[in-house]
């Protein structure tokens, strides 16, 4: 090249190294997709939270649902065996407080959106009543009924009992607080009554 020979005036920029702006770009592109990253991370803990959240509402009024109707499935199970009149009794005023609070039940799933015709298999699984039934069965044969009824049916209701305070102390809604309520009511004196005769016949 000649000395002399005037260079053009953006010779620098041409020899200059490209570089510089390929890495500005690849720089972008980096901070898109970290920043992206970072979103679907946080999307994905917000639903995990909100699951959560919803399952924490629900589930023990599944579970409520499901003792209650596992609980009515042996209450009915039981007629024409109990010989006892005091037991008879009981039972039958078990059934009736059972339907209506079954009956009753369904407004307040509605304002938590359960079915009650379509609860979690395994809920209904875990509050089956078949092993009791089946463990009443074998009493039944034993001519054991009477007492085998008593210590298994308060046993049950203990666990319904239980199960309605978790749920009232759970619950913010005070039409469901009202019926929670007023179901442990209903089915306390039932449960006293089976306790005190298993008690007693031991």
């Amino acid at each position: 090249m000649n000395p002399q020979q005037q260079l053009p005036p953006d010779y620098l920029d041409q020899i200059a190294p490209q570089s510089a702006k390929r890495t500005f770009a690849m720089n972008r592109t980096g901070l898109f997709i970290f920043f992206g990253v970072i979103a679907i991370v946080i999307v994905i803990i917000l639903a995990v939270i909100v699951s959560a959240v919803a399952n924490g509402r629900t589930e023990p009024w599944q579970r409520l649902t499901a003792r209650l109707s596992a609980t009515a499935e042996i209450a009915k199970s039981s007629d024409g065996k109990i010989k006892n009149s005091q037991l008879r009794s009981a039972n039958s005023n078990l059934q009736i407080s059972l339907t209506n609070t079954q009956r009753d039940l369904v407004a307040p799933l509605q304002t938590i959106g359960i079915n009650i015709e379509k609860l979690p298999p395994k809920v209904v699984q875990a509050e089956s009543s078949a092993a009791m039934i089946a463990r009443l069965e074998d009493a039944r044969l034993n001519a054991k009924y009477d007492s085998t009824y008593a210590r298994e049916m308060s046993f049950q209701l203990s666990n319904v009992l239980t199960l309605l305070r978790q749920t009232y102390a759970s619950s913010s809604n005070e039409m469901n607080r009202t019926y929670l309520m007023t179901t442990y009511n209903n089915l306390a004196p039932v449960q006293k009554t089976l306790s005190e005769f298993s008690a007693s016949n031991e």
